[in-house]
């Protein structure tokens, strides 16, 4: 506890201060908004829905040129912009900033296996990680405590570094899951009695490798990918402690987070979330329907009825329960896109964004999907050329894969010119075929 304070009101201010950041502000001021009441969540919400509307109109050429006449009511204003896209994104990136310095770039997953990148700045960046913190505290985190971690990244900046050493983070790099490789990381976290937060598929992995150990955590939270059923029921089981589900993006689209309910909270402070069919309709709360986000934290490059690739059901008002911790709207469900783990020849298990953690250096390849017969360890690779493609990308591409993989995999590429969208109306980055 002692530590936990010194870090909080002594370290991390110090960091702000270096970095440039508003980390500790922005933690402080997001969990005094979220303890108000609906209204003044909902007069706050509108208030920061004409502030970036305003901003877009003002600031961005892309929006200028929209034909949008101008509303008193600034919903009915929203309503009138058209679905952005990730091709919008992509085409039209430079148009859509609204300033052109001090700019950070951010870039999804690609779990859909189409990368888009996004612009924020420092302070945007500070409050994105300050809603992921504050969602670790729902589940009983204190800054500071010991928490193993999966992550893509091969390697940790300076920064990271720093944020692990002070987080006391135990960072496990979630390619290629083993029982060897994951040892060190499973017994330093049986010892802390640790904290575990990760990608919900990587963490499902990790269950089924300590499985029998008994390591017993303070409590999980997943990000990144679907916590499916049987993924949730695994961890819980083998690490004896409760999965908190969070669902976000790699925009920085920070939207809802389980806490005190088995549904997830929606951040109405920060981001407006509409459901809508496939004809661009709302559907009555309780219907399945895409994601449409309107950040109202994202200045620097406004997203306005982002169209995100999810499906996902609202709980409707009279099913809510009586007792709540927060005076926000509800996720009843998020559907997401069904991932599934591909099986290398030596048993190692590689998840999603295993893929996309490589793809992402290959701007020559314009879309990609991994297919996996059931029982089988061969890989066959559908791809979609890009700009300056060239057979050796291809080469590449696979010694880099069996690099991270710590082996020679058995790849077949195979050229397409269509990848077609799963029922969730993305692309299906993996697919495991009968």
């Amino acid at each position: 506890m002692f530590y936990n304070r010194i870090l909080e009101r002594i370290i991390l201010p110090i960091g702000d201060t270096i970095f440039g950041g508003q980390y500790i502000k922005s933690i402080k001021l997001t969990e005094q908004i979220l303890s108000q009441n609906r209204q003044f969540i909902l007069n706050l919400q509108r208030k920061n829905l004409i502030e970036i509307l305003t901003l877009a109109r003002q600031k961005s050429v892309y929006y200028k040129r929209l034909p949008i006449e101008f509303q008193n009511d600034p919903f009915k204003q929203l309503s009138a912009f058209p679905l952005l896209t990730k091709d919008n994104i992509r085409s039209n990136y430079e148009e859509l900033l609204t300033k052109k310095s001090g700019l950070i770039k951010n870039s999804t997953s690609g779990s859909t296996g189409i990368q888009t990148e996004i612009y924020i700045d420092k302070q945007e960046q500070s409050l994105i990680r300050a809603i992921q913190t504050i969602w670790w505290k729902w589940a009983g985190y204190q800054i500071g405590t010991p928490m193993l971690q999966t992550g893509l990244g091969t390697t940790r900046s300076f920064e990271k570094r720093l944020k692990d050493f002070f987080f006391q983070t135990y960072y496990q790099f979630a390619f290629g899951l083993t029982t060897e490789n994951t040892y060190d990381g499973l017994n330093w976290a049986k010892k802390k009695k640790s904290f575990l937060g990760g990608y919900a598929s990587s963490l499902f992995v990790l269950a089924e490798i300590a499985e029998g150990q008994k390591i017993k955590l303070k409590s999980a939270v997943s990000w990144g990918d679907k916590l499916f059923d049987h993924y949730k029921k695994k961890i819980e089981t083998v690490f004896s402690c409760r999965v908190y589900e969070t669902y976000g993006t790699g925009e920085g689209l920070m939207l809802g987070a389980q806490k005190d309910l088995d549904y997830l909270y929606i951040m109405d402070p920060y981001f407006i979330v509409e459901i809508l069919d496939d004809n661009g309709n709302e559907v009555v709360d309780g219907e399945i329907g895409h994601v449409v986000v309107t950040s109202l934290i994202h200045k620097t490059m406004p997203l306005i009825r982002y169209k995100v690739g999810d499906l996902a059901i609202k709980l409707p008002s009279n099913l809510y329960p009586l007792k709540q911790d927060l005076a926000l709207g509800l996720f009843q469900k998020i559907i997401g896109r069904e991932t599934d783990i591909i099986t290398t020849p030596s048993g190692r298990k590689l998840i999603v964004h295993s893929f996309t953690g490589v793809f992402e250096y290959f701007s020559e390849i314009k879309q990609f999907q991994v297919v996996q017969k059931k029982n089988d360890t061969a890989i066959t690779i559908n791809y979609i050329e890009g700009m300056n493609f060239r057979n050796k990308v291809l080469k590449d591409i696979h010694e880099k894969l069996n690099h991270l993989a710590n082996e020679q995999l058995m790849i077949t590429f195979n050229q397409v010119y269509e990848i077609k969208n799963s029922k969730s109306g993305k692309p299906q980055i993996v697919v495991i075929v009968d």
